[in-house]
């Protein structure tokens, strides 16, 4: 019989049945790291949305024959090390392909139109003291012939590069290194970052993009851009964010994702009160529809390893 144990059941809100073949069920709300061999220990089957496994406890984990990760990005899991035991890993693949570009577009259209800022005077009564029937203390920004310049060009970057051509942008998505996408034109990323109103991240987090946009790269933009990041912390540089949000090196930000999450130790962008940084807690991705696509293509990649026809393997 597999055991199956959840080592973060509460980081999704959603119906998750149980798999069709015979098992042992456990879940955790959440799990620490120093917890988990305890949690694992006798587990075939481990499923994790942001805790991490790494070497040390795969290596006391000898029934460990499975991964599934509730989330896209497999960064959290010591990929190598699984390799080596033989453990496969599978990842959810187009759960978030409306609620990601959708909430990038919040990001972007609060941002451009200075919402915050125009919100929080109303709050502070400024409105209510004026001599006519509007203000004008803050730009706003149309996104009809403006350029957007996109990171990543899977589901999530093209999702968001068509809401942008709706909304009559230019599009340009970044050159990279292949694997790429077949049928999508590509801007020498130097070049995107020079000529991009808005700049999106929609790419995975590994060693060669870790802190790829930093102090140089915003020197690089223009005064006016906004950049934003639905994907992962850490793709940004968030002291050199500061910064530049600072000495006005770009006009504006938002931001779903931090290096570490949650962030009990603190973060120099939780420290940033200025109306053009938008943050929002990791919550792209979590619509309730894609929630629920998840929760249930997560039991599929299980029933479907065990029944020796895996599917959306990272290993």
């Amino acid at each position: 019989m597999e055991k199956v144990v959840f080592l973060d059941r509460n980081s999704l809100k959603a119906n998750l049945r149980r798999p069709s073949f015979d098992h042992e069920w456990g879940e955790f709300d959440q799990t620490l790291s120093s917890d988990v061999v305890d949690r694992l220990k006798g587990a075939t089957i481990a499923i994790t949305n942001k805790v991490p496994i790494r070497k040390d406890s795969i290596d006391q984990l000898p029934d460990l024959k499975f991964i599934a990760v509730a989330a896209t990005g497999y960064d959290v899991i010591d990929i190598p090390a699984c390799k080596d035991r033989g453990i496969s890993v599978a990842n959810i693949r187009n759960y978030a392909v409306n609620t990601v570009p959708e909430h990038t577009f919040s990001l972007i259209l609060s941002l451009k139109r200075n919402l915050v800022a125009y919100r929080k005077d109303i709050l502070a009564g400024r409105w209510q003291k004026h001599d006519q029937f509007c203000f004008f203390d803050y730009p706003i920004g149309d996104l009809s012939g403006s350029t957007i310049g996109i990171f990543g060009e899977g589901v999530l970057g093209q999702g968001t590069a068509n809401i942008a051509k709706a909304f009559g942008m230019n599009v340009l998505f970044a050159d990279h290194p292949p694997p790429k996408a077949e049928g999508v034109k590509f801007t020498d990323p130097e070049e995107l970052l020079r000529e991009a109103d808005v700049i999106s991240l929609h790419c995975p987090l590994t060693e060669s993009s870790r802190n790829f946009i930093g102090l140089n790269e915003f020197k690089k933009m223009k005064k006016k851009a906004i950049l934003i990041n639905t994907a992962r912390g850490g793709l940004v540089n968030e002291q050199d964010l500061v910064i530049a949000l600072k000495e006005g090196l770009i006009a504006g930000a938002g931001f779903d994702v931090l290096t570490k999450e949650p962030p009990i130790e603190g973060n120099p962008l939780l420290d940033i009160n200025l109306p053009n940084f938008i943050l929002t807690p990791h919550v792209a991705w979590a619509s309730d529809g894609a929630m629920q696509f998840l929760a249930d293509q997560l039991i599929d990649n299980v029933e479907l390893f065990i029944s020796g026809d895996p599917q959306h393997l990272v290993t």
